[in-house]
């Protein structure tokens, strides 16, 4: 089976939801025999999710991040041992970044997958690590048959309006406002 006509999805927000959603689509290709690929973003794996995906022979993952956590806050990057970026991120990510977005065009422009998911590519274009333009440049070269979807936080106006399909995640509670950290099998 191949996609007639592929769509720009978006899952954004700040609630939980937007990796497990493009998860889901994920699986539910592989049920029906299409091929898909994802690119995580400022993620290394060892999430649950990677594990159980290993196991499907047409779904592809790819990691490109670093083993550290990237914020604006200053309380928060005391806390958590996190790089703060005020201004540029460091160099090395850019680049890391930018590989995987390159290599999710050549995979998206090859038609060998049916779905190009590039999970938190939101987030990182509001970390600075990937410029607006490139993913606009994405979307817009995007064949007709291939679905692509780009999931994170903060996704940036222009994006929402290039997108067929946006969802946005609101968090109205979260267990971390009582202190209960992120547990394995639920938070990754």
């Amino acid at each position: 089976m191949r996609l007639e006509k592929g769509v720009v999805e978006v899952y954004t927000g700040n609630g939980k939801g937007k990796t497990t959603a493009s998860i889901g689509l994920a699986i539910r290709a592989s049920g029906w025999g299409l091929k898909v690929s994802i690119y995580y973003f400022m993620k290394t794996g060892g999430y649950g999710e990677n594990i159980s995906l290993s196991a499907f022979k047409n779904i592809k993952q790819k990691f490109f991040g670093k083993d550290y956590f990237l914020t604006k806050d200053e309380n928060i990057a005391k806390k958590y041992n996190a790089v703060l970026v005020k201004e540029k991120p460091p160099e090395d990510y850019v680049k890391l970044v930018k590989a995987g977005v390159e290599e999710a065009r050549k995979e998206m422009m090859s038609l060998e997958s049916d779905i190009i998911i590039l999970d938190e590519i939101l987030t990182a274009i509001f970390y600075g690590l990937v410029e607006i333009n490139v993913l606009l440049n994405l979307i817009n070269d995007k064949p007709e048959n291939v679905e692509l979807v780009l999931t994170g936080r903060y996704a940036p106006k222009e994006i929402i309006d290039k997108a067929d399909l946006v969802t946005e995640m609101l968090e109205i509670k979260h267990p971390y406002s009582k202190g209960i950290q992120a547990r394995k099998g639920i938070e990754y």
